[in-house]
Order: C-alpha cells, then sequence, then structure tokens
C-alpha cells in the first residue's frame, strides 16, 4: 500500500519536472540520499541503475494509480448501487404512516454484491402482525429487482423488539410487552369476553405474540371460552412471579385459573388482587395483551387504566339506546385518562333469515357511537348460534371456523387495532423533541394537527410537581433564575398517551402532560438554522 505515494517519489518527480536535468546529466546533489555515496564512484554505472529503478518505479506507480483509480471507481460504484436501491425502495409507502419505508427505518442490513448483481436487505416492521407484510416483501422484491444491473433479491422479514411507549419504571412483567390494548363495554351480557378472546386468536392467527388477561375477578370468563391443558396458574418460587398458563400459544391468566372460582370481597381488595395477577405475571415478550375490562367505571377500572400503560381501547356495545347510554361513560372515563378508542364492535345486530335480514334489538347504537365521540372504526357482529356455542365449548370461533363470516369480520379488527396501534406509537414517540437546531422543545400531540415550539427554560420554570412547588401552600420553589436561559433537556421520554419524561442537566425528571404544555407560553419567532455556507470546492 506504500506505493500508493509513489507519485510523491524523488524517482517521478526527476523524470516529471521539466526542470530536472535527464537521467543521463545527474549530479551527485541530485541523487537519491540512499544512492549519493555511489555517485562520486562509478557514476554511468549509476546512471543506467537509477534509469532502471526510475522506469520499474514509474510502471509501479502507474499501475498502482491504475488500481486506486478502479478501487475508487468501485467504491463509487457501491455507493450508487446503495443509493439506486434505496430509491428504489423509496417508492414504497406505509399507508399508515404516509411515509416511504426508507424514511420509516424498515430497510436494515443492505448487503450489495454489484459483480454478482445480489442484493440483500431486511425490512424490520413495527409488530409481527403487520397485516400488509406481504404486500412490503412483494413490492420490495419487484422495485429493486427493475434496476438493471440486479440479478437476484433476497428480502427477509422481522419486526422489532416488543417495548413499551413508557418512560416511567414499569413492573418488571410489563417490560416487555409493546401494545396494551384494553376491551370494554361498562356493560355487562354485551359479548366483551367474546371479543376479547376472538381478538387475542385473531392476532395470533396474524403472526403476534398475545396474551389475554381476565380482569374481571367478580366473573371471569375465560376459564369457560378457553381449554388450557393446565387450568390452574403456577407461581415461580424463586422470583415469587405467576406463569400464565397457555392455550394454542397465546398466555393467559384469570382469577378463574387461581383455583378460587369467582370472588367475594370488596372492591379495594379486588383491585389488590387485580394489580398482583396482572403485574406479577411473567409475561415475556408479547406484541399485544389484550385486558379484558370489567364492567363498570369504577375503582377497578380506574386502577387498570392508571397502574397499566394502556396503548388503546376497543369498545363493545349491542343496539339498544340502554347498552350506548353505558358505553358512553366508557368512552368519556378512557378519553379523560388519553386512552384513544380506536373502534367500535356492534354485537349481536342481525341474523338473516328466509332470505331477508332483521334486527331484533333495534339499530344505530354503533353508529351513534362512532358518531358522538369520533371513533374511527365500526364492526358488526351478527347474532349466530356457533359464535355463542364456542365460547361455551372452550374453543374460539375464529380458531374453530377461520375462514367463516365471523372470522372474517375479527379480521378485520385485528387489522384495524394493529393498524391504530403502530400509529399511536409513531405519534407518542414523536410527539415532543428537542430541536437542536432551534435550540426549542417542538410539541405535536397526538391526534392534533397543532404542531408549536416552547423554549426549554419555559417548560423547566413551569414544572408543577412537589420540588418546584409546595403542595400545601402553593408557593414557589423553583425561582425565574434557578433556571439558565440557555438550558436544554437532556433525554425526552414518552409516558404513555398523556405526557412525557425530560430528564435536565441537573438531573431532574420532569412529568409534562401533554395538557400543560399546551398552555404554556409559545414560542412566536422560531429562529431558523443558518444554512451551512458552502466551500471553495462547492461554488
Amino acid at each position: 500500500m506504500q506505493l500508493l505515494h509513489a507519485p510523491s517519489s524523488p524517482y517521478l518527480s526527476l523524470l516529471s519536472s521539466k526542470s530536472q536535468p535527464k537521467a543521463g546529466r545527474l549530479s551527485p546533489e541530485n541523487c537519491l540520499p540512499l544512492l549519493a555515496i555511489n555517485c562520486s564512484v562509478q557514476p554511468r554505472r549509476l546512471k543506467r541503475s537509477i534509469w532502471v529503478l526510475d522506469k520499474r518505479s514509474i510502471l509501479s506507480s502507474v499501475s498502482t494509480k491504475a488500481a486506486s483509480v478502479e478501487a475508487g471507481t468501485s467504491a463509487i460504484s457501491i455507493g450508487t448501487a446503495e443509493s439506486d436501491v434505496l430509491k428504489a425502495l423509496s417508492q414504497i409507502i406505509d399507508p399508515d404512516f404516509g411515509t416511504d419505508i426508507v424514511s420509516c427505518g424498515f430497510v436494515k442490513d443492505l448487503r450489495i454484491n454489484e459483480a454478482l448483481g445480489e442484493v440483500s436487505f431486511r425490512l424490520e416492521l413495527t409488530t409481527p402482525a403487520c397485516p400488509i407484510k406481504d404486500m412490503f416483501e412483494q413490492k420490495a422484491n419487484e422495485v429493486v429487482a427493475m434496476l438493471p444491473w440486479v440479478k437476484s433479491v433476497n428480502v427477509t422479514m422481522s419486526a422489532q423488539p416488543a417495548r413499551p411507549i413508557f418512560a416511567g419504571q414499569l413492573p418488571v412483567g410489563l417490560q416487555k410487552i409493546s401494545n396494551i390494548v384494553a376491551i370494554s363495554s361498562c356493560k355487562g351480557g354485551v359479548g366483551k369476553s367474546t371479543v376479547a378472546v376472538n381478538l387475542a386468536y385473531t392476532l395470533a392467527g396474524m403472526g403476534a405474540r398475545v396474551g389475554i388477561f381476565d380482569a374481571d375477578v367478580y366473573g371471569p370468563s375465560l376459564p369457560t371460552m378457553v381449554s388450557p391443558e393446565n387450568r390452574l396458574l403456577v407461581m415461580n418460587p424463586e422470583k415469587k412471579t405467576i406463569i400464565p398458563t397457555e392455550y394454542l400459544g397465546v398466555k393467559m391468566v384469570s382469577f378463574g385459573f387461581a383455583g378460587q372460582g369467582r370472588a367475594i370481597m370488596r372492591g379495594p381488595m379486588v383491585s389488590g388482587v387485580i394489580d398482583q395477577l396482572l403485574t406479577t405475571t411473567e409475561w415475556g415478550e408479547l406484541d399485544y395483551l389484550v385486558i379484558d375490562m370489567p364492567p363498570g367505571t369504577g375503582d377497578i377500572q380506574l386502577t387498570l387504566c392508571q397502574v397499566v400503560p394502556l396503548t388503546a381501547a376497543v369498545i363493545v356495545t349491542t343496539p339498544q339506546k340502554l347498552a350506548f347510554i353505558d358505553v358512553a361513560k366508557g368512552v368519556r372515563m378512557f378519553s379523560k385518562l388519553k386512552v384513544p378508542c380506536v373502534a367500535v364492535v356492534e354485537n349481536m345486530c342481525h341474523f338473516d333469515a328466509d332470505g331477508k335480514r332483521y334486527y331484533p334489538f333495534g339499530r344505530g347504537s354503533g353508529s351513534q357511537v362512532v358518531q358522538q365521540f369520533g371513533i374511527p372504526h365500526l364492526f358488526d357482529l351478527p347474532i349466530r348460534p356457533t359464535l355463542s356455542a364456542s365460547g361455551d365449548s372452550g374453543m374460539p370461533e375464529v380458531v374453530a371456523d377461520p375462514q367463516g363470516e365471523v372470522a372474517n369480520t375479527f379480521q378485520n379488527l385485528g387489522v384495524c387495532v394493529v393498524q391504530q396501534c403502530a400509529k399511536i406509537r409513531q405519534q407518542v414517540s414523536t410527539a415532543v423533541t428537542y430541536d437542536k437546531s432551534f435550540k426549542a422543545i417542538r410539541v405535536k400531540v397526538p391526534d392534533s394537527d397543532e404542531e408549536f415550539y416552547l423554549h426549554p427554560a419555559t417548560v423547566r420554570r413551569n414544572d408543577r410537581s412537589a420540588q418546584s412547588v409546595d403542595e400545601w401552600t402553593g408557593e414557589q420553589k423553583l425561582q425565574y433564575t434557578d433556571v439558565p436561559e440557555d438550558i436544554e433537556p437532556e433525554e425526552i421520554r414518552p409516558m404513555g398517551n398523556y405526557a412525557v419524561s425530560i430528564t435536565w442537566p441537573d438531573g431532574f425528571s420532569q412529568i409534562a402532560p401533554y395538557d400543560q404544555l399546551q398552555m404554556i407560553e409559545r414560542l412566536v419567532d422560531v429562529p431558523q438554522p443558518t444554512p451551512p455556507q458552502p466551500t471553495p470546492a462547492q461554488t
């Protein structure tokens, strides 16, 4: 590799420079230091030796320069090839995020062998249950194969590891769960447990790792609706944790598997039991944990919503007006707790007979929920004897008849839940960020088109925790001058769907709810970053 410096060698500078004497007229002072000792002894022999050496150096240098140019061309070619592949893949748009898969960061481990025309890469999606992963794989193969120099394409599909969108200290059992989805009705007898179980097995059929938590201690339904071989929960004596039972690849926990049947206890005790069952269970890595919520909007429901970082909720109702009244209470509860409701399932809508469709319980409750609360998706479930029978037999309907009408409805619901959870995670992860070029905190609250900037020092001074404000007197403990004007956050992480945790240089971790950030004084004239000045080579 030292030959790469040959152009600066004295041999080439002697022979290539017009100002230097020719080889036959070399004088001792013009000779190389290593050969100068022989210049005065055998000048003629030396002249030939230097010429031969110079000739070899020239040839070596020329070949080295050629190799160097070839290597540089190869490097440029590889860079161009990589650019071509990424440009081709950027034609594929993720319909949920509205951004191409390259900008989404899905393309990983790109390897190119242009000599053989081989391209391989991995598409890492947000969830293994992505409903359009086959389309992504097909399109990726097609657009890359269209490049003229590509002869073979190898696409590998994968998913991001399970991780919650929560900055706080979660219980160990919940630290590897990506999405927690609540199935709620706030009214008993509308088929909430049927929806929860069938949705869980639909997500599992889509390729996700799934668990079910039956949160109804007074009347657990899960032991009737599934038939696991081991019908008792087992305690890990060393870790003092609960090992969930499993049926057809789905992990599950219910008070009905605790060997005590239904509970007869007061509300505070029930909340403690639910907390223990949920947070001390060894769930492992899950893409989705489906929680079958108990009826009502009392202590138990509030405990679940506040202890567990719920990603989203699915509302179950029936066509009757009475069901709508109770469901409306539940939707308002989730709204207040910043848990987005992503779909409404209207159960027992209709049945078909004699070529006609009948609506025995009336119509409009589900659509009324959608219209009044702006929930984007509505799914209808018919009255089917098989759906009811499957719930009693211990075999979910989507497993017993995976090609049936009911299974098709749950497939659509599963696709909706996957897409909405991915969108929520994306919105939450980018809701509050720090822009170093502006030296400002950028805020774009989920489910809002509004975007604004806040001064970091203003955010820090508006902390309302006990460290900044006296809880008893309301006196401001954190003074204006305590916060330097040039303070910058070290880290900003989401806390569920309602707030972010901001870590400051002094080690203080500030919890900033979105509602509070929207009330803080905003930056009106955000300074634009100074564009880089072009270097002489660029002009």
